[in-house]
């Protein structure tokens, strides 16, 4: 007997590398909202993390956005920590649990994972494989197979990746 749904074709994925305590990911945070709004569902948007070594707590705050997406709250926690860039400057660590515990989050488990460390993996695979497709700075877009760089400027990425997204969201018809 077969399955009689239909098998959805795969969504497109748009890569987002990131980095918490950077302003221009902040800068950002609008273009990725209006994508999220716009698709739906119909766009799979990957935060990735590309923690960057002037920034003391971007590395800690990258784990803790794993944590965060463990616990279902991802992009809402990348959003908050984002919105507090100058503060998590200034306070590190107890900022990042302080959020966690704003969005009802479990505020023990993510003080736990950022001393036991278990999100480091994924941190730095991420970080490797920027390095490897040419990432130099955050945010960067990859969708498609085309990278698009933002810590540059953000003027104009939304209109080009929404051009790609369409164009492949076209393709699956």
């Amino acid at each position: 007997m077969s399955d009689p749904s239909p098998v959805r074709p795969a969504v497109p994925v748009l890569d987002v590398w990131c980095e918490l305590q950077c302003p221009d990911c902040r800068g950002a945070l609008d273009d990725v909202r209006a994508l999220r709004a716009r698709y739906g569902d119909r766009l799979e948007l990957r935060l990735r993390h590309f923690p960057l070594e002037k920034h003391k707590h971007s590395f800690a705050a990258a784990q803790a956005a794993e944590e965060a997406l463990e616990q279902g709250k991802g992009w809402e926690y990348v959003e908050a920590v984002l919105g507090r860039v100058e503060e998590l400057d200034r306070r590190g660590e107890p900022l990042l649990v302080e959020v966690a515990r704003e969005l009802g989050l479990d505020a023990e488990e993510f003080d736990t994972a950022l001393i036991d460390g278990r999100h480091i993996l994924i941190v730095d695979a991420d970080q490797a494989e920027g390095k490897a497709i040419g990432v130099t700075g955050t945010p960067t877009y990859v969708i498609g197979g085309e990278r698009l760089d933002g810590g540059k400027s953000q003027a104009g990425l939304r209109e080009r990746i929404e051009k790609i997204v369409d164009g492949l969201l076209a393709g699956q018809d």
